[in-house]
């Protein structure tokens, strides 16, 4: 996490009670004083953009719209309000007094972890409730009181129906990465769970787009919200550059493995988890430390795999779309779309893994010819303007936009990590509970 926050931004506020001026410094904040102790010693120094421009409202009770490129700083733009104005708050049994709706598991833990050394700080209690884990452990919980829960939509669901948590004494309410959830199928369930929140109070939407259905929710749920924008496009990162490589389908297999075998980690997406699979594997066979990610693993497997990718045991991190939001690499410099994605917003949520928060990186897409119309027409609707270059294995050019290496040959093994998944998850039933078709 860097001391400092990244160049300012353009904002823009519309229609509505006009909001507050941007906030110069978190001192200026009506923020406990354990909240600023805790930054400082997180050495979090100044607010990002998108944090000085909603905190004034979101700390004065204010409904805030948020869109902000994933990595802006959203997670503390929600988090310091919610924790602010409900430190000092008791919990009873299964009530908790604030939800953060996320889309996946990921994205839950990321929330709670970076929210954790604040919630402390103000003696509030955190649960996370995802799917892929224990029900039993989570109901337990919830049960025992926690003041601020992050849950993904089933999961939470699951627990409402089965008599664990009443969300009658949620105060504040925040949906983060909403579109994801709209794109996802969880409209209904967001809508259904949003309803029985206590009537009043605050609700905080952050997304990277606000498209139509994002807006229906936005209309029925926020009362005059004040909105901020950061970055025109969700893809305008001037810290991020895009390059288009066009090869041959009989070179892509040798030109991944060069970039694979890269000093220094990548992040490579994949369409499908059997191609995840089958890409570590071809990997691991030419030298390269590499690891699946996707929804067909459970979720203590998917946290190991990311702790190996983190300590640089695993260097080559082979995703499905599950990992294109809520994962944090610090110092991650390339993402590499091996199988080109299909959606403009899965672009840009695949490339915002690199060049988080100030930070510089590379976006790297492999192109076969039949695929470059296509390719061209996603880069248009996200507003990309990429370097378009024909490269060979081995070529010059794709050393100088990739770090590509010729791969040792000499097979790799990683420690495959134990888990009693059974007893992990709860069991098979509940393991895909918050997964996303496909992913």
């Amino acid at each position: 996490r860097p001391a400092v926050a990244p160049e300012a931004a353009d904002f823009t506020v519309v229609q509505g009670t006009p909001a507050r001026p941007p906030a110069a410094s978190f001192a200026e904040l009506e923020l406990p004083k354990a909240i600023l102790s805790a930054l400082g010693r997180e050495g979090v120094t100044e607010p990002f953009p998108i944090q000085a421009a909603t905190l004034p409202d979101s700390i004065a009770g204010r409904d805030v719209l948020g869109r902000g490129r994933t990595g802006s700083g959203k997670t503390l733009a929600f988090g310091l309000p919610l924790l602010a104005r409900t430190a000092g708050r008791r919990a009873d049994a299964r009530h908790p007094l604030a939800l953060v709706l996320v889309p996946t598991r990921e994205l839950a833990q990321q929330v709670t972890e970076a929210l954790t050394p604040y919630a402390t700080a103000v003696n509030l209690r955190i649960t996370t409730v995802v799917g892929g884990m224990s029900i039993n452990k989570q109901a337990n919980a919830v049960r025992r009181g926690t003041e601020v829960l992050v849950a993904t939509p089933g999961r939470l669901d699951d627990l409402i129906g089965r008599g664990d948590v009443n969300l009658s004494d949620v105060a504040i309410t925040v949906l983060d990465e909403a579109d994801q959830m709209a794109d996802m199928g969880f409209l209904p369930q967001v809508s259904k769970l949003l309803e029985q929140v206590a009537e009043g109070g605050q609700r905080m939407l952050f997304s990277a787009t606000l498209d139509r259905n994002v807006d229906r929710l936005v209309k029925r749920f926020l009362a005059d919200p004040v909105t901020h924008s950061v970055d025109p496009s969700a893809g305008a990162v001037t810290t991020m550059d895009h390059h288009v490589l066009q090869l041959e389908p009989t070179d892509k297999a040798s030109a991944t493995a060069h970039i694979a075998s890269r000093d220094g980690r990548v992040i490579m997406f994949v369409h499908t988890k059997h191609g995840a699979d089958r890409l570590a594997k071809q990997l691991l066979a030419n030298g390269v430390k590499a690891a699946a990610l996707h929804g067909g693993k459970s979720q203590p497997q998917r946290n190991r795999v990311l702790d190996q990718f983190r300590d640089g045991h695993v260097t080559a991190l082979i995703a499905t779309n599950v990992a294109a939001r809520g994962i944090h690499i610090d110092g991650l410099d390339l993402v590499v779309n091996v199988d080109p994605p299909v959606d403009h917003k899965d672009y840009l949520h695949r490339g915002g893994r690199t060049a988080r928060a100030g930070e510089s990186g590379t976006v790297v897409t492999l192109v076969l010819p039949e695929q470059r119309r296509e390719v061209n027409r996603l880069m248009t609707v996200a507003g990309i303007r990429p370097t378009v270059t024909k490269i060979r294995p081995g070529d010059a050019d794709l050393a100088r936009i990739t770090g590509a290496r010729t791969p040792s040959g000499v097979p790799v093994t990683l420690a495959v990590p134990v888990v009693a998944d059974q007893a992990a998850s709860g069991g098979a039933a509940q393991a895909g509970a918050d997964k996303p078709a496909g992913a």
